[in-house]
C-alpha cells in the first residue's frame, strides 16, 4: 500500500459481499435451480445498468436488480410470486459478506475507509447494517447521488468529490474487471481482488496489485 494513500474503498458486490449467497434461498423456492438463477441475476444485473447507462435511461439498481431477477426466472421458466420476489430480494439485502472481510475492516482503522457501488442507497445501507460494518465506514458512496453508472468518469469523480481528497491518494478495490478497468482510467491506485482466477479485460489498463482476497492487502 502506497504511503501517500488516504482512503480505501471498496466496491460492494462480489468485493465485500457474495451475490451467490443467495442461491440457498433461490434453491428454498426453486429447488436444483438455484446457482443458475443466481448466475443468471447476476448476469442481467450488471447487463442491464450498462445498457440503462448508455441509453441514457436511468433507474436504481434496486429498480434493476428487481428486473433482473424477473427476467432470470422467465428464462428458467420458473413462475415468480409476489411473495417469492419480496423472499429472494430480500435474501439480497442480507447478503454474506467474505471470510476475511470484517477482520481486514479492523485491521485498516488508520485509514479512511469507504465503500463506492452501483447499488443505491436503500441497497446499501441496509445491507451494511444487517452485517453489522457500517462503524467502520466513514462513507458510504451511491452513484444514485449522480446517477451515473459504473465505470462512467463521472461516477467515479462524484465518489471522490464525496471522499475529499486527491485522485493519487485512494486505494481503490473491485472483484469486477470492468471496474477496475474504470477506476485506473479514471486514476485511481486500484487493487483487483480475483478470487475466482479471472483472466483481466483487454481494455488497455492492469491494476496496481491483484489479490486473491482482501487479506493480501495487509501483506
Amino acid at each position: 500500500m502506497n504511503r501517500n494513500t488516504k482512503a480505501i474503498v471498496f466496491d460492494v458486490y462480489g468485493t465485500l459481499f457474495d451475490v451467490h449467497s443467495v442461491i440457498e434461498e433461490c434453491d428454498t423456492h426453486f429447488p436444483q435451480k438455484g446457482e443458475v438463477l443466481s448466475k443468471v441475476w447476476r448476469q442481467k444485473q450488471l447487463e442491464y445498468s450498462f445498457l440503462r447507462g448508455l441509453m441514457g435511461n436511468y433507474r436504481t439498481f434496486w429498480s434493476i436488480t428487481k428486473d433482473a431477477l424477473r427476467y432470470a426466472c422467465k428464462s428458467k421458466g420458473v413462475e415468480l410470486s409476489g411473495s417469492i420476489e419480496k423472499s429472494l430480494l430480500s435474501a439480497y439485502l442480507q447478503l454474506k459478506p467474505y471470510p476475511e472481510v470484517e477482520e481486514v475492516l479492523e485491521r485498516l482503522g488508520d485509514f479512511q475507509l469507504a465503500v463506492f457501488s452501483n447499488g443505491s442507497e436503500d441497497m446499501l445501507h441496509p445491507l451494511i447494517e444487517h452485517n453489522r460494518l457500517q462503524s467502520h465506514f466513514s462513507n458510504l458512496i451511491s452513484v444514485n447521488g449522480i446517477k451515473r453508472f459504473k465505470p462512467h468518469p463521472d461516477s467515479y469523480l462524484y465518489a471522490l468529490e464525496q471522499l475529499g481528497v486527491e485522485r493519487h491518494e485512494v486505494l481503490f478495490l473491485s472483484s469486477n474487471t470492468w471496474d477496475v478497468a474504470g477506476a485506473k482510467t479514471f486514476g485511481f491506485k486500484v487493487a483487483w481482488v480475483n478470487r475466482t482466477g479471472s483472466t483481466m479485460d483487454e481494455l488497455g489498463v492492469e491494476p496496481d496489485q491483484v489479490l486473491q482476497d482482501l487479506t493480501e492487502l495487509m501483506d
